[in-house]
């Protein structure tokens, strides 16, 4: 899998992650050709060399006319959906704003259909935003990962006058995500990266284990005492001890007074809403009552989202929340046919030369109750296809660890 971490020592603003993802070998050409299909007059993008500290990059800058409109998020997303650009990148580059407005709604204390976007909206931001989604899809880019995010001090001017530094919103955007101390006057976190690394890094922390490929640097414009580059890292996850590990976060809160036919319920919405595991047991509380213990396993970024769903959902008064490594063994999903219809079937590399495929349950029984069969015909015809696809594929694989896993 092709991955990428931003190492972020200096910090992350939308031009330094642009620039780092340029000086990678992101098409210039093709992003130039983006940004002029864009629905927007006035501005044009600067690309140089910089270097910082004796280190080479690249910097990047969107110059831009004055007397722009400031712009709702609606007219954000107007611009974006025009876009000769993939589902992946629109989808990534409103993803973004629609976190930029929630935390500028939270700070100002509106709805984010009210927010009129300044220095985050502008043109620099639409330009900066849909540039890394573009660039990352250019680059190959399957999973983003980030370093922690530096907090310094001091104050910076904005629309609205001197605000501290770390600015409102991007205390706002960094909620749940890891931060470390950084003993430095000035704004190293900007609203705009701070927005990338929480929409588009699904995990943070120190540099996964990985094949490096490349390493690009992005520059930015304030002096610091150590270089002004935020580090784009390329490469591929390390597949030669078949395992990988990350890390998720926990989420586990205790019910005693809830119908227990919500239970399953509580699953189903879960699981719906994107997470990766969600699972409950019986546990006996305090005062001899019964209950369960429902526990959830998700990215760190979406435990804001997730948590206010356990508690729309559930009426629990308290969810505990921890990390927790975990790993994760390399599969892959392949589509066979049966006599019932088509069933994905999922193989998964236990170790070397050993193999491992399975039907998918839902796939069985949903054909199985279109066929009017019983489940474990269906599951038993779907197991035969896949040891054959292991017996077609499996030669192959064993062989050579850079192929598909």
């Amino acid at each position: 899998m092709r991955v990428l971490y931003w190492d972020c020592f200096a910090g992350i603003s939308g031009d330094m992650a642009l620039g780092s993802l340029i000086d990678l070998g992101a098409d210039t050409g093709a992003l130039q050709a983006l940004f002029a299909a864009l629905p927007i007059t006035g501005c044009r993008l600067e690309i140089s060399p910089a270097r910082s500290h004796g280190i080479a990059g690249t910097s990047v800058r969107v110059i831009a006319e004055t007397g722009q409109p400031h712009r709702h998020l609606s007219d954000v997303l107007v611009i974006i959906d025009t876009m000769p650009a993939s589902d992946r990148v629109r989808n990534q580059a409103k993803a973004v704003f629609h976190r930029l407005a929630r935390a500028e709604a939270a700070v100002h204390g509106v709805s984010p259909e009210e927010i009129h976007f300044h220095e985050v909206g502008a043109l620099d931001a639409i330009v900066e935003i849909v540039g890394v989604a573009a660039a990352l899809e250019m680059l190959g880019v399957e999973r983003v990962y980030a370093s922690a995010l530096p907090m310094s001090t001091g104050f910076v001017q904005c629309a609205h006058g001197l605000l501290p530094v770390p600015a409102p919103a991007v205390l706002e955007l960094v909620k749940a995500l890891p931060t470390r101390p950084a003993a430095v006057e000035g704004e190293m976190v900007t609203p705009t990266g701070a927005a990338l690394v929480a929409v588009l890094a699904a995990e943070h922390g120190p540099m996964p284990p990985m094949r490096p490929a490349g390493a690009g640097y992005g520059a930015g414009t304030r002096v610091f005492p150590f270089p002004n580059m935020l580090r784009a890292i390329l490469g591929d996850l390390d597949a030669s001890t078949n395992r990988g590990a990350e890390t998720l976060i926990v989420l586990e809160t205790n019910i005693d007074d809830v119908n227990p036919e919500f239970y399953p319920y509580f699953i189903e919405r879960l699981l719906v809403s994107g997470v990766r595991e969600a699972f409950y047991n019986p546990v006996v509380m305090k005062k001899g009552r019964t209950g369960i213990k429902l526990t959830v396993l998700t990215e760190e970024k979406d435990v804001p989202r997730i948590t206010d769903l356990l508690i729309q959902e559930t009426g629990t008064l308290g969810i505990r929340i921890r990390r927790e490594e975990r790993i994760t063994i390399p599969r892959q999903f392949f589509k066979v046919e049966t006599p019932f219809g088509p069933v994905r079937i999922k193989v998964a590399r236990l170790g070397p030369g050993q193999l491992q495929a399975k039907p998918e349950f839902e796939d069985c029984r949903n054909l199985a109750a279109a066929a009017g069969v019983p489940l474990r015909t269906v599951t038993a015809v779907a197991q035969r296809e896949a040891e054959r696809l292991l017996l077609e594929l499996g030669p192959l694989w064993i062989s050579n660890d850079k192929l598909s896993f």
